[in-house]
């Protein structure tokens, strides 16, 4: 019998989780008789999160990530189940522990970009935080029997950061659309809707969001995922400002720290009818965005993947997006691409998109980005791994 963990704790959030979740979907799929999985989630995922095989095992454990407790009760409790292979899938691990894992490095943004809410709150705390970060990171990347990461941009970055010396244990594997997206039992929409052009469908518009006063007209750009600084939505907010299109700019996300700081940037700049926040959409919510946008723009700074655009790509929705080699890698010549540092440049691209309504898009995006061919390549790893 083999026995191999998986780090869980991130279950419940975006990115991530999004990983995790698909991981664990499909991996469940493809269990053998000889191989035991166990799940380590957070106390609070742990009685919603069921698996119908019994070669999946729950361990619920309270030690968060970049934690104190993670490097020492964490450690301890996989050090109990006595695994043949831990799989952490973050960059937080405990750095005592010594048996064989493999590592899922999703990007190396944390290094060079301060993401933690106290970057803006408390720079000294968060500086030393940082610190300890880079150290448990280095650790990883040097004890990992493989290393798996989202894209060939992040291989090279770790190379470049950490030495060619640990190339041949990186292993680039693509992701894709997440499997709850791709399912067909949404809710139909009216036939009277079925069919009309991106940005038509005004009545389901307003169902969906309760927007109602704010939303005149029903053409809009999107952008889908947090606010921290590298997603560089700030640029993003001050260049939309300045397009004289009567339109909607909608910023879909989570409701933080970040996301209060850009609305005081938005009222500063008289943009609160134009520049609209949606937290948290439901699944069939962030679906209609991505069917009914005029465009995705993306304007981050860093990136290991880039779900959105990979989301994006699936439901045809034209991109608008940084020039950074991970989004180069993934779509190539299929978007707009801008200079992510220039508000000038982004403010003429989406003027380009608007005059031209090009309609740019990946075609037969599965056929590359797939998270059932993901965990086939993850699965591979761990038995040749073991």
């Amino acid at each position: 019998m083999v026995k191999i963990g998986i780090d869980a704790r991130l279950y419940s959030h975006t990115g991530v989780g999004t990983y995790l979740r698909n991981l664990l979907f499909y991996l469940e799929k493809k269990v053998t008789n000889t191989v035991f999985f166990y799940i380590y989630l957070l106390d609070e995922n742990y009685p919603t999160v069921h698996f119908k095989s019994s070669q999946f095992i729950k361990r619920a454990v309270s030690s968060r990530w970049h934690s104190f407790s993670e490097q020492i009760w964490f450690a301890k409790k996989i050090y109990e189940d006595r695994l043949d292979l831990m799989h952490f899938t973050y960059f937080s691990y405990p750095v005592l522990y010594r048996k064989k894992f493999i590592a899922t490095i999703h990007d190396v943004t944390p290094l060079f970009y301060k993401t933690g809410r106290a970057s803006m709150k408390n720079p000294l705390t968060y500086e030393i935080k940082h610190q300890v970060f880079k150290f448990v990171i280095a650790e990883q990347v040097k004890n990992a029997h493989a290393i798996i990461t989202p894209t060939k941009a992040v291989k090279k970055d770790l190379e470049k950061i950490y030495g060619q010396n640990y190339s041949k244990k990186i292993y680039p594997i693509y992701e894709g659309i997440d499997y709850e997206l791709i399912n067909p039992n949404f809710p139909a929409l009216p036939a009277s809707q079925q069919g009309e052009p991106a940005g038509r469908q005004f009545p389901v518009f307003k169902q969906i969001t309760g927007l109602k006063s704010k939303m005149e007209d029903d053409s809009f750009f999107i952008y889908v995922g947090n606010f921290y600084p590298h997603k560089n939505v700030e640029r993003l907010i001050k260049a939309f400002a300045r397009i004289k299109e009567r339109m909607k700019l909608i910023l879909i996300g989570p409701a933080d720290f970040f996301s209060t700081y850009l609305l005081r940037l938005i009222n500063e700049l008289g943009q609160k009818d134009r520049i609209l926040f949606f937290h948290n959409p439901k699944r069939e919510e962030l679906v209609y965005f991505y069917k009914n946008a005029l465009a995705l723009v993306h304007p981050s700074l860093s990136e290991g993947f880039g779900l959105p655009i990979i989301e994006a790509s699936y439901f045809k929705t034209p991109i608008i997006a940084s020039d950074i080699d991970v989004f180069k890698e993934l779509l190539k010549d299929k978007y707009i691409s801008f200079n992510p540092l220039d508000e000038d440049d982004m403010q003429k691209k989406m003027e380009f998109f608007l005059e031209r309504k090009l309609k740019i898009h990946s075609a037969h995006i599965l056929d590359k980005f797939s998270f059932e061919k993901m965990t086939e390549e993850t699965f591979s790893l761990y038995k040749s791994s073991l």
